[in-house]
Parts: structure tokens; C-alpha cells; sequence
């Protein structure tokens, strides 16, 4: 009898590389893995299941069996502007779970749970209650005014210029240096962010703070990891005016989302920022969507590995 191949096992979402950009090439599938073909002929393998998001920058062209690949192994597909500048759409690798969607719901609709909710996201943010007393939209003026503070503070750590946060997507060149760093080094964490909110199984447009965009939720999240990992870095390379600052920033990005462990600690946070809400998750029906990515079943109990 042939002897049959193992089946495919997703990598955990915590232990991948998070972001890979794709640009000028065609990416394909070829002997089981991800391919990208440049317009030489040039092929540069990617590993199968181990990138979190790939994020396809124009000129990119993406074969029907990578899509098929990238929502089997739970990599995320997102199609960005040139540097990473603007998202023009996304493809789920699995979708929302209804259980953990109901429950996403049930404490964005509710006031009194939203605001727990962002209370929480608040005290994550900025390492302290914040003031008693408070609705959203009175938290989420507080919240603006100290982002804008922090801002000029690490200008000011990194000797950069630094007026406002401003930037027009349709005129990306006419932008200064330090928005243009930020505005990358933003792109790479809203990749990274989106695919693990997939693959925790909530959805992305469910904000709290952020409301009415496709990916509220995933700007709520983000934020919170925002000042300890990328702004620091779009600084640091801004100071230093390189040539080619997008892809310096870029490349900064993924050797601090690695440094930091970024994917190994946003599923828990999120986990962590809706149980502030105190309402219990409903259970999930018995025919159920399950995970983005599944952990198998063992065959062992609890104390043996699987």
C-alpha cells in the first residue's frame, strides 16, 4: 500500500512569523508550499503555514491555489497600497466564529458592557485606571489627547521633527518622513492584529472604541500594542533618513514583532479585555464553525503530549 502523507497541521498563530509583503510577482503554489515568481522567472519559496499575513502590494498577481493554501493553513491575504500604505481589502482565513461573534456583539451593543470594555483597553493602554465617571466618547477625547502627547515625547527621544499626526493616502510622497514611517510601521501591525483576530474567531468590525469601519476592532487592538512596538521603531528610522525608509521600517517591524512576541500575546489580550465586560461567553452549538486554526485532537488525556 502507498504510505499515506501526514495530515497538513497548522503552525500556531503564536509562533509565526507575522508579516511577509509581496511585491511585483506572482504568487503561486508549487510542491505544497508558497511560491513567488518574479517577472525573471525568479522563484522565492515562503513556508507554508508558518507567515501569519501576507500582505500583496501592487504588481502582485495571486494564483487560485494560493488562496485555497492560505485559507487552509490560516494565513491571512491582505491587499495593500504601495508601502503598505492603505488597505484595499482582505481574505478571511476561516472567519468569525458565531459563539465568540454573539458574545463580540452582545458587549459592543450593551453600554454599560462597552464601557467596561473600553476601560479596560484604556487601563491596557496606558498602565492606569482611567477616570471614574467617564462615557466612551469622554474616554476617547482623554485617550486623543495623550496619544498626541506621547507622540511628541518619543519625537523628541529620537531627535525627529515632529508637528502632527498627517498624512493623505492620495499623495503619499508630499507627506514628511516621520508620517510616511508611521504610516508603514501601522500597515504591518494592522496585518499582523487582523490575522490573529481571525484566528481567535471574533470579527473585525466589532469595535469598541473604533466604530463603523470594516476594522474597528482591529484598531482597538492594535492601539494597545501601538507605543511599545512600532512607533518607536517608525521613529528610530525616520531619525536616521534613510533612502528606502518604507522597507527600513518594514523590515524594523518584523524583528520587533518577533523580539516582543506580538502574535503570542495579542489573542490573550483580547481574551482578557472581553471578560472585563463579566458576562459569560455563550456556548458554542454543536454545529459550530470552528477556529481559523484548530488544535487537533490528541490521543492521549491531558498528561500525555499529544
Amino acid at each position: 500500500m502507498p504510505t499515506l502523507l501526514p495530515p497538513l497541521k497548522p503552525i500556531a498563530i503564536k509562533e509565526r512569523l507575522s508579516v511577509v509583503f509581496v511585491e511585483r510577482g506572482h504568487l503561486d503554489v508549487l510542491d505544497g508550499a508558497f511560491v513567488v515568481v518574479d517577472k525573471s522567472g525568479v522563484r522565492t519559496h515562503l513556508p507554508v503555514g508558518g507567515v501569519a499575513c501576507l500582505m500583496l502590494e501592487p504588481g502582485t498577481r495571486v494564483s487560485h491555489a494560493a488562496c485555497a493554501l492560505a485559507a487552509r493553513v490560516g494565513t491571512l491575504l491582505t491587499w495593500v497600497g504601495e508601502a503598505g500604505v492603505r488597505l484595499y481589502s482582505s481574505g478571511q482565513p476561516g472567519g468569525a466564529r458565531a459563539d465568540r461573534l454573539l458574545y463580540q456583539a452582545r458587549l459592543a451593543l450593551d453600554e454599560n458592557l462597552r464601557l467596561k470594555v473600553v476601560r479596560k483597553m484604556y487601563a491596557l493602554r496606558f498602565g492606569e485606571e482611567p477616570p471614574t465617571r467617564r462615557s466612551v466618547e469622554q474616554l476617547r477625547g482623554i485617550e486623543g489627547a495623550r496619544v498626541r502627547r506621547l507622540y511628541q515625547l518619543l519625537a523628541q527621544q529620537y531627535g525627529v521633527e515632529w508637528k502632527a499626526r498627517n498624512y493623505d493616502t492620495s499623495e503619499w510622497d508630499k507627506g514628511d518622513l516621520p508620517n510616511r514611517c508611521l504610516s508603514s510601521a501601522t500597515a504591518c501591525l494592522y496585518g499582523v492584529t487582523e490575522a490573529a483576530v481571525l484566528a481567535a474567531g471574533y470579527a473585525p468590525a466589532v469595535g469598541f472604541i473604533h466604530t463603523g469601519k470594516p476594522l474597528s476592532f482591529v484598531y482597538d487592538i492594535a492601539d494597545i500594542f501601538k507605543f511599545d512596538t512600532i512607533v518607536p521603531v517608525a521613529f528610530k528610522v525616520a531619525a536616521s533618513q534613510p533612502r528606502n525608509a518604507e522597507q527600513q521600517v518594514r523590515l524594523a517591524c518584523r524583528d520587533i514583532f518577533r523580539q516582543s512576541r506580538l502574535l503570542e500575546r495579542i489573542i490573550p489580550a483580547i481574551e482578557d479585555i472581553l471578560a472585563a465586560g463579566e458576562i459569560a461567553p455563550p456556548e458554542a452549538p454543536e454545529d459550530s464553525v470552528g477556529p481559523a486554526i484548530p488544535n487537533p485532537e490528541s490521543i492521549g488525556d491531558a498528561g500525555h503530549r499529544s
